[in-house]
This record gives structure tokens, sequence and C-alpha cells, in this order.
């Protein structure tokens, strides 16, 4: 290596000093909550929100077509790590972001301008959006793993699980509201505004390195050491049993009003709940972590939390059936499983470490793994409501959660997390 390169060479963590303060404010962690809404308008709203199974079922499509359509739908949200890490490289993660974004929008719009909603070919155009949207969401993650102060990460992860939820919450009610008022086309230009429009905001974003490489060789041993810091370390093993623990993970969020009947509540109750009220209480609960002192870390609050969590299921599960039990626990379950999201992903990027070369690769890896738990709790949630009747969905995740959430408070309190340090970045700034 000679002079200039090794002048070149910058280590993550010193970027902070090297950049100086204007950098660490020039973080911008606000502005994720607004990046993420492209793909919150797809997935969150318009997929599994609501909107596209209530179009279906109004074109004519009998409820279990339009089921196996939507779980097809939903794939991209589970497999997009697949594909994903195409947003490191060739392009800026920015433009990926903006990219997918415009690409979806325009197929969003020709989907809506298809004859019928309900035939083969605006579903195959609005599978191909969903995954468009999906580098977004791996864009964010990577842009993400380059903020400079835990402070901004955890501010940023905030915003990025707020707007997730209230956009997606937005798109649910406008376009179903709107659905009987206007046009099919009219309905695909607004579906199409909300995400494509907050896409520009990606030239607000924060800066981002460039890693640099002289050719095929160095970029595979840089991605090779940088995945190697992450997951091939001893200190990784904490990491991985963390992500993988059944807690907070809010997988009774779309099982609950199964089971609002036995504590009998109405249906407009049960609207209001799964609608905006149950939106806005996630969306403040996601912010809370933007409230941690970055002395206390960011492991043993999550898991106080998922604790939490726990606890007012428990109290949902052995507590009187009345409408007031069941309203005020799934209020504060939909506000504690905000902030179990938000520090879910703030634990994703102290994994994660510095973004480097393959940030945005490894953010969705990580994130596929926490998707894990959430299967597999929504699963034995259902098995345990079935068995048990309505007690026994909140007692069993309750259950799950208190029995390992408790002993990794304990070791985490013992043995703090290691966060992982990518040390071969070659940047250019």
């Amino acid at each position: 290596m000679n002079a200039a390169n090794q002048q070149d060479l910058l280590l993550p963590d010193a970027l902070p000093s090297v950049l100086g303060d204007a950098t660490v404010s020039g973080d911008r962690p606000w502005i994720f909550g607004l990046l993420v809404a492209p793909s919150a308008v797809v997935a969150n709203g318009i997929i599994q929100g609501g909107v596209l199974g209530y179009l279906l079922t109004q074109q004519g499509m009998k409820i279990d077509v339009a089921s196996h359509w939507l779980s097809i739908l939903a794939l991209p949200t589970t497999l997009y790590f697949l594909y994903s890490p195409l947003t490191d490289f060739l392009l800026k993660r920015r433009t990926w972001l903006m990219l997918g974004s415009l690409c979806a929008a325009v197929l969003m719009l020709l989907a809506f301008r298809q004859q019928s909603i309900a035939a083969p070919t605006p579903l195959r155009l609005i599978l191909l959006s969903g995954c468009l949207t999906q580098l977004v969401f791996a864009s964010c993650g990577g842009m993400m793993g380059t903020l400079h102060s835990d402070k901004s990460r955890h501010t940023a992860c905030g915003f990025f699980q707020a707007g997730s939820m209230a956009f997606g919450a937005l798109a649910t009610w406008a376009l179903i509201r709107e659905s009987s008022r206007v046009p099919a086309a009219s309905l695909g230009w607004m579906a199409a505004a909300m995400i494509g429009l907050p896409s520009i905001f990606a030239l607000l974003a924060p800066h981002q390195p460039v890693v640099r490489s002289s050719g095929l060789l160095q970029t595979l041993r840089i991605l090779g050491s940088e995945c190697k810091a992450t997951f091939l370390r001893r200190d990784s093993i904490p990491y991985l049993v963390y992500v993988l623990l059944p807690a907070g993970t809010g997988a009774a969020i779309g099982l609950l009003p199964s089971i609002a009947q036995s504590y009998s509540i109405n249906s407009d109750q049960i609207a209001w709940m799964n609608g905006l009220i149950g939106a806005l209480a996630i969306a403040a609960g996601s912010m809370v972590t933007a409230l941690f002192p970055t002395r206390w870390g960011i492991a043993r609050p999550a898991l106080v939390v998922y604790i939490l969590n726990a606890l007012v299921l428990g109290a949902m599960a052995f507590g009187p059936m009345r409408p007031w039990s069941y309203l005020c626990a799934t209020v504060l379950y939909l506000f504690t499983s905000g902030c179990c999201y938000s520090t879910s992903t703030a634990i994703t990027l102290e994994f994660l470490g510095e973004s480097g070369k393959s940030g945005s690769g490894r953010f969705s890896v990580i994130n596929g793994i926490i998707n894990i738990p959430v299967l597999l709790m929504i699963s034995i949630d259902g098995w345990a409501a079935a068995r048990w009747g309505a007690r026994g969905l909140p007692a069993i995740e309750c259950v799950a959660a208190l029995a390992t959430s408790i002993p990794m408070l304990i070791f985490v309190c013992l043995r703090p997390l290691r966060p992982t340090v990518i040390k071969t970045a070659q940047l250019e700034l």
C-alpha cells in the first residue's frame, strides 16, 4: 500500500474525530421517518394493511383466493435479503432508494390502471412493486449504519419505526376511504404519489462515505472481512441469541382481534384499535428509544421493555375479561411493541457495526434472523388460542418472553454486549 492509499485508510471509529462535530450534527436522524415511507405504504398499507384485501373482495375475488395472493405478495418482506445486497454496489444507497421508490410507484400506478385489480397481471405488478420497495428498506438500514453517534442511531431507529407505522396507517385509511369515491386510476395516482414523493427526501440524507476498492478481488476481500467481523466472532453469539429471543416480537398484534369477542368488544372498537389508534400507539412507542440516555446502552433498556411488554400480556391473560381490560391492555401492548421494534432495530445496528461496503446486505440478513422468532410466536400464539381459548394466546407469549428475556437481562448486566467494529473499510469522503 503506497502513502496515498495509507492516507485514505480511515477506520470507522475514527470518522467522527476526522469529520468533526459538524458531521455528527448533520446526521439528521429524523429523515429516516420519511425515507421508509415507500416501503411502509406498500408493505404495511397496501399489501398487509388491508387495502388490497378489501379491493380484491370488493371486485368479487373469493376470500381464500385473496388470502393466497396476499401471502405471495408478502414474500418480499421475508426474502428481500436475497437481493437487497445489490444496494451496496454500483450506486449510492440513497440513489438506490430513490430508484426503487420511483419504479415501485410506476408499477403500482400501472397495476391500478388495469381493467380489474383482481386479475393476475396487476397482482404481478404489485409483487414487483413490493420487491422494489424492499430496496428502500435495505438502503435505509445501510445508511443508518453510517450515522456517527449512538444518540443519532437510537433516534433514527425511533423515527424509522414510527414512520413505518404512520405511513402504513395513512395509506390504509386514505386508500380504503377513497376507493368508493374515485375511479381506480385516480386511486392508483394516490398510491403512486404516497410511494414516490417521499423518496425526494433522500436528497437530504446524511452524507454516505464511499467504500473504494481497486478491483473485484479486493472488493471480495472487503466483503469477506466485514461479514467475518459481524457474524464470525465470539462476541456475535450473544447478539445472535438476543435477536432470536421470542420476546418483544409483537406477534400477538394481528391475533388479538380474534379473541376480542371474548372480552365483549364490538367490531367498531376492533377497527379503531387496529387502525388509527393502534398505529399511533405503536408510533409513539417507537419514539421512546430516542429518549434513552446513550450511557445506558441499548441492550438492557430493550430487555426491560420486552419484560414490560410481556407483563401487559400477562395482565390480559389473568385479568378480568371485560372490555376495559382488553382496550387498556391492547393500547399498552401496542405502545410497548412499538418500543420493542425500535430497540430491536437499534440492536441490529449495534450488531451490524459500521456499514462499510456491505451494510445494507448485512442489515437485511440480521433483519431476516429477527423475523424467525416473530413467525414462530405467531404460530405458537395461534396454537395456544385454539387449545386454551382467549386467555391462552396472551399467556403463552407472556411466559415465552419472560422465560427468555429475564435470563438474558441478567447476562447482559454481568457481561455487556460488545458492538461490532468494522476495521477494513477503505473510505472516500
